[in-house]
């Protein structure tokens, strides 16, 4: 059986494919490879586009480990199997009052997968998912099952918040969030310069901004999100058609194709595209303004640089992403959030903002990767490590200041590499 992710750009065929159904059978799938002497992996929701999942030996889904085990209104604590979904945990969330503070713009990410590899929204005040987190169950490479949180040990509990699996497999976590609550989100144009000069004032006067920007417009589409003291005003299905999928999946399906078997238009359109968006206002419950539908398939790189350089590196990428020769389709997006102290999180140590590059499916990326990569290397960026990157641990490791605290609590932990494919390998080095 193949194993293929969202994206189509990684595939692999394990010698066992498992779907156990509870976290004891988690634990009995692991000691059976242990016996077969296979590496063990988990597939999540499949939306990395790194090949951190690939494995021939063992892939687990915990699709079916996606239970709610107990919800305390009292501490606003809520605890799920790790194969919950954001999009189902959401809902749950909704419908007893409580919600993330932050989210980023996709929801089908199970909760293990989203905190293991560093995901984030936007919220120069917030930090990224697996701050959240208070505690986890964690099955190690001898079967055992352990409770991680950082009153039992500290050094494991940074470790494990962001592991991109390389400790174990996560069955269950205990979720901090916040009361439900209403966002304002206000969509409108701007001049690229404009945001970039302001750029500190717009951070400071909203809780959540982030940017979209085509590189052959002067233009970039805004997003400000802020609470507001008023009830969920959901826009009707006529409109979020027409906004959510006419505009972001069906007509940016069009563009990418044109652009693909005419790349001469490609410029054109990116500038009509921008001068037509328009003005955008929605009232609604924080994780349907959160998240957005999208279903044009892409491939992605995203790094995390100092905030400081936020508008030195959107120039550069820009003027990267505008030359001819890489034909690229998508809009560059560009997000910030509060530094946090998990070894391996993108954002460890340093306020932080995210840059994202996207190119369609169809169209080849390596080398427009390659060299945003260097520009992103010149300001001491770290990847996002469930998207594309070509980092080694030489080049890693002066980067994060507690590399070799993740790697002695790895080896403490996988001694015999057991969670350790090729990516975990060629990204962290072997123990």
């Amino acid at each position: 059986m193949v194993w293929r992710n969202w994206a189509g750009n990684q595939t692999c065929r394990p010698a066992v494919m498992a779907s156990p159904s509870t976290r004891t059978e988690v634990a009995q799938a692991v000691e059976q490879a242990s016996v077969a002497n296979h590496v063990v992996r988990v597939a999540g929701a499949s939306h990395s586009f790194t090949d951190a999942v690939a494995t021939d030996g063992m892939l687990l889904s915990l699709r079916h480990c996606n239970r709610v085990l107990d919800i305390d209104h009292a501490t606003h604590r809520i605890r799920v199997e790790a194969g919950i979904t954001l999009r189902e945990l959401n809902r749950v969330m909704a419908e007893n009052g409580l919600a993330f503070p932050n989210l980023g713009d996709i929801d089908a990410q199970s909760i293990a997968g989203a905190t293991a590899t560093g995901t984030h929204g936007t919220g120069a005040r917030l930090q990224n998912l697996s701050a959240c987190l208070v505690s986890m169950e964690l099955v190690t490479a001898n079967g055992a099952t352990i409770e991680v949180n950082a009153e039992q040990d500290p050094d494991i509990w940074r470790a494990a918040r962001v592991s991109i699996g390389a400790l174990g497999i996560v069955t269950a976590v205990t979720i901090q969030a916040v009361p439900a609550f209403t966002l304002e989100a206000v969509d409108r144009p701007m001049a690229v310069e404009d945001v970039l000069v302001d750029l500190d004032e717009l951070l400071a006067a909203n809780e959540h901004f982030q940017l979209f920007t085509f590189a052959h417009s002067p233009l970039a589409m805004t997003s400000a999100r802020n609470r507001v003291d008023l009830a969920p005003q959901p826009i009707s299905r006529a409109r979020e058609w027409v906004e959510d999928e006419l505009v972001q999946n069906h007509l940016l399906h069009v563009v990418c194709e044109l652009a693909r078997v005419a790349p001469r238009v490609n410029s054109p359109l990116q500038r009509l595209g921008s001068h037509l968006a328009g003005y955008s206002h929605r009232i609604d419950r924080s994780d349907r303004i959160f998240a957005t539908p999208l279903r044009v398939r892409f491939v992605e790189m995203e790094y995390a640089i100092p905030r400081e350089h936020t508008a030195e590196a959107v120039r550069a990428v820009r003027e990267l992403a505008g030359r001819p020769e890489f034909n690229v389709t998508f809009p560059i997006e560009v997000r910030w959030v509060a530094a946090d102290d998990a070894y391996l999180s993108p954002a460890a140590g340093r306020d932080t903002c995210y840059i994202a590059l996207h190119q369609y499916h169809k169209l080849a990326s390596e080398l427009y990767f390659r060299a945003a990569e260097a520009i992103f290397d010149s300001f001491g960026g770290r990847p996002h490590w469930g998207k594309q990157h070509f980092q080694t641990p030489e080049t890693l490791r002066p980067r994060y200041p507690e590399w070799d605290s993740f790697a002695i609590v790895r080896k403490r932990l996988d001694p015999d590499r057991r969670f350790a494919n090729s990516y975990v390998d060629r990204v962290l080095g072997t123990v």
